[in-house]
């Protein structure tokens, strides 16, 4: 049990914000990616170059886009193209250096399903779509993914396969001719999985302030590896928590 004065929510972005390196060029979406970039912006990350899918470039939003058609991120972008330059261009051409996605559900290789819950035909429930994610997941140099961590959210195997990660395992990106390297770090509520070198299957590589293996793997719809090297999240700083709660209004 920790005493902490964070919550899940908040060590998750940060973590997620620490990612990310200064310079980077990074492909953003909505949602807890685009919080998470921009608290990198905001902290140790001043020149991370971010780039949204409505075709912003290099912008510096002063508040969360509440999607990627908010004038914000066009009023403050050091330019604005048209789409299909954004993914034939700058996306395609392997000119991105990371890719940070959220998801619905994911599996054990990283796949991401943003499309429906259920039979496609007759879903449960129809999710937003697949927007850019698919190209994202495809040709970033590499991918981050954040989300919150639920075993109805981390599944055996996903109900549609929106943007692939590792397929079912190693050289699957390869034999479908995927640039990128694919999803190299899962961050969660309750800390961080990355795929296994050799399997390509997602194991735990840490966990947060008072979160114990076990209730990660509980929370987990497959039988999740635990690495032997457990690390445990830094806490957030002072500093990294003032940007977190001005941008999501909880200051």
């Amino acid at each position: 049990m920790t005493t902490a004065n964070w919550t899940s929510d908040e060590i998750m972005t940060v973590t997620a914000a620490r990612s990310l390196r200064d310079r980077m060029s990074c492909f953003v979406g909505i949602g807890l990616p685009s919080t998470a970039a921009n608290v990198a912006h905001r902290t140790h990350a001043p020149g991370l170059w971010m780039v949204y899918e409505s075709g912003t470039l290099g912008t510096v939003p002063d508040h969360l886009p509440l999607s990627i058609g908010d004038g914000i991120l066009a009023d403050t972008a050091d330019t604005v193209v048209p789409v299909p330059e954004v993914f034939n261009y700058w996306l395609q051409a392997g000119r991105i250096d990371v890719g940070f996605l959220g998801a619905a559900q994911i599996d054990r290789y990283a796949n991401i399903n943003t499309t429906v819950i259920g039979d496609y035909a007759n879903p449960r429930v129809r999710l937003p779509g697949a927007g850019g994610a698919p190209e994202i997941a495809a040709s970033c140099r590499e991918v981050i993914v954040i989300m919150r961590h639920s075993s109805r959210a981390f599944v055996e195997k996903v109900d549609f396969v929106t943007s692939v990660g590792h397929g079912s395992g190693p050289g699957d990106r390869e034999r479908l001719g995927l640039r990128g390297a694919g999803p190299v770090r899962v961050i969660t509520d309750l800390g961080v999985l990355e795929p296994d070198p050799v399997t390509r299957e997602l194991v735990l590589t840490g966990v947060h302030p008072g979160v114990e293996a076990d209730a990660v793997r509980e929370a987990t719809g497959w039988d999740l590896v635990v690495s032997g090297d457990l690390a445990v999240t830094p806490e957030p700083t002072e500093a990294e928590l003032s940007v977190v709660r001005s941008l999501t209004g909880a200051a």
